[in-house]
């Protein structure tokens, strides 16, 4: 698909940049606060939902609100505003909401930018190491305005570090296990960070070779996917599809090899 010939891609880039930043201090001062976390459930019990969470994509909102008044937003916590701009932003305001309850690292603020219907540009902001991953359409990813890009270690799937995740469901997660079960004796090792949005940033900085979920929304991996993109990482679904149900990035060097595990095993059909 040919690049859109538009010149704002850096500045809804930098904007985004701005605007997860931004939301990401606010989550680690209410963090650090005395105030009630107020942890609530969503799908499952184990989907868990803090004031925080809606408080950070409160402020993202009345930000956008603000500062692109004729935008429309999608948050994952149920912002969402129609708009007559045609740029849309997608909102994780935590990516990896059981490592913020939990004092883990990391997490994640995502913001995204679409055009159209198409992500052109994207911030994933990281509040516990203060790492930002950027990228706009056809102009490359960056951390912390560096480029990003083509740094991988692996050469072969059996060499690879891979990323996953699992869903809150458990018969869902059950199924994912036997699937990551038969992955592993095929890969060099596995991580779970967390945080899909992440997961995807660190493919495009190469500290992951590869990277699978299943079920992942778009909230999650819009930035991330576009960052992965950027930096020169192939991103896909299975069977010739684009991302969802499964999602996958990973390295040129294991991309394929990869891609026909997770088809053999079904991975995309739980």
């Amino acid at each position: 698909m040919p690049i859109p010939d538009r010149t704002d891609h850096p500045e809804l880039r930098n904007l985004a940049e701005t605007l997860a930043r931004g939301a990401g201090t606010l989550t680690v001062r209410l963090r650090a606060g005395d105030a009630d976390l107020g942890v609530g459930a969503k799908s499952t019990p184990t989907d868990v939902v803090t004031e925080v969470d809606r408080a950070a994509e409160r402020w993202l909102a009345d930000e956008l609100a603000r500062l692109r008044p004729a935008d429309a937003v999608l948050g994952e916590e149920g912002a969402e505003r129609a708009g007559g701009s045609g740029v849309r932003w997608v909102l994780d305001p935590i990516d990896g909401t059981v490592n913020f309850l939990y004092g883990l690292r990391p997490y994640a603020v995502s913001v995204a930018a679409e055009r159209d219907g198409r992500v052109v540009a994207g911030c994933v902001h990281d509040p516990t190491s203060g790492e930002t991953f950027s990228a706009a359409l056809g102009a490359g990813a960056l951390l912390d305005g560096r480029p990003l890009g083509g740094s991988w270690l692996a050469r072969t799937l059996d060499t690879a570090v891979v990323g996953t995740g699992f869903g809150y469901d458990a018969g869902l997660r059950a199924a994912q296990g036997q699937v990551l079960a038969a992955v592993l004796p095929r890969v060099g090792n596995v991580r779970r960070l967390g945080s899909a949005a992440l997961d995807l940033c660190y493919v495009a900085a190469g500290r992951l070779d590869g990277y699978f979920e299943f079920g992942l929304k778009h909230w999650d991996s819009a930035a991330g996917l576009l960052v992965a993109t950027e930096a020169g990482a192939v991103v896909g679904g299975l069977r010739g599809r684009p991302p969802g149900p499964l999602t996958v990035a990973a390295s040129p060097a294991v991309a394929a090899d990869l891609v026909r595990l997770l088809e053999e095993l079904g991975a995309d059909e739980l």
